[in-house]
């Protein structure tokens, strides 16, 4: 079976001038051998294509996959994490992950907090400044915490997003719209427990693979899953696993969420608690991070008995499956079963 492994490679952005910043979001090398290592253990042939733009060559050139594996987050635009399953759909081409319209509507944090909302999950009260941080003079509860409306890695979340006052607001928000050219979503801060949930699967066989909760270090920044101690996660984090009543409700909570959102195959679903112990979602990622040691995913499926060969295999044979395919080992314990 040929799998075509498309994703954003740091080290080519960082080649043509992009910063430390911009490809916080973008994998290292060491997660596309790993995650090639895995295919390759599970019997696929693996064709490393690199970039969306790539992959868009290729496909107009006639040249097809058993399967597109993406990781690709797209560079510019709220919908750029559907870049590339929307190109796999206009050549027919098979792939995993969620669909287009699943992939932008997750990244709009706002637009994913309304769909969860309308299916009954509690989520903060929030708004969203779309141009100027006037648009949230009416905004009245404190504490507040603000980031960029359609970022992930935590980019934009740094202890200054979190604020008291009107005038902190205003602060954050400007110089959030400002740096990151979009709109600013703003939240009301929840002090409780963080939870991130791994879930597998699709439709009513989705299942929750594990729960982990982030409990941050002394030295890490306070207060907030940012992107400087998601980068250095192994010396400011601590990934716990968590099976109590509470983390228990942020599971049930998180599949609800992921089946609001059409989620597909594998994803993560964040929640933090208020200071009653009342889990609420927060977003929802539908492209989690795959490499074993770094990424949440991973860590937590580990948690739970779940190597990461075994958890690559779990979200190709889910895949797969949508498209009536197998990998031929699974067709093999097919037969002999």
């Amino acid at each position: 079976m040929r799998i075509g492994l498309v994703y954003d490679l740091r080290d080519d952005y960082r080649a043509i001038g992009f910063s430390e910043e911009e490809v916080a979001e973008f994998d290292h090398v060491d997660t596309i051998d790993q995650l090639a290592g895995a295919l390759q253990a599970l019997g696929c042939e693996v064709d490393r294509v690199g970039r969306g733009q790539a992959l868009a060559a290729r496909l107009v050139a006639g040249e097809r996959f058993d399967l597109v594996f993406s990781i690709a987050e797209g560079v510019k635009g709220r919908s750029r994490e559907a870049q590339v399953p929307a190109l796999c759909e206009l050549f027919d081409q098979p792939y995993l992950f969620s669909d287009p319209l699943t992939s932008a509507t997750s990244l709009d944090k706002a637009v994913a907090k309304r769909l969860v909302r309308e299916a009954g999950v509690p989520t903060p009260a929030f708004t969203v400044a779309y141009a100027a941080a006037t648009e949230l003079q009416d905004w009245s509860q404190y504490p507040a915490f603000v980031k960029p409306l359609a970022e992930g890695t935590g980019k934009g979340c740094e202890a200054a997003s979190l604020v008291s006052s009107g005038e902190e607001l205003a602060a954050a928000a400007t110089r959030l719209l400002q740096h990151y050219r979009q709109p600013v979503l703003v939240e009301t801060y929840l002090p409780g427990r963080e939870f991130t949930v791994g879930i597998v699967g699709n439709g009513t066989d989705a299942t929750v693979l594990g729960i982990c909760e982030i409990l941050l270090k002394e030295h890490a920044e306070a207060n907030v899953y940012s992107l400087r101690n998601k980068e250095r996660c192994e010396d400011l984090v601590i990934y716990a696993r968590a099976d109590d009543e509470e983390a228990k409700i942020a599971g049930t909570r998180a599949l609800a969420a992921y089946h609001a959102l059409e989620c597909r195959d594998a994803g993560r679903i964040d929640f933090r608690s208020d200071a009653l112990g009342d889990p609420y979602f927060l977003e929802a990622n539908t492209l989690a991070g795959l490499h074993p040691h770094h990424s949440d995913l991973p860590i937590l499926a580990a948690q739970n008995g779940v190597p990461f060969v075994e958890l690559i295999g779990m979200i190709l044979d889910e895949g797969l499956a949508r498209y009536g395919l197998c990998r031929p080992t699974s067709e093999r314990r097919r037969r002999r079963a």
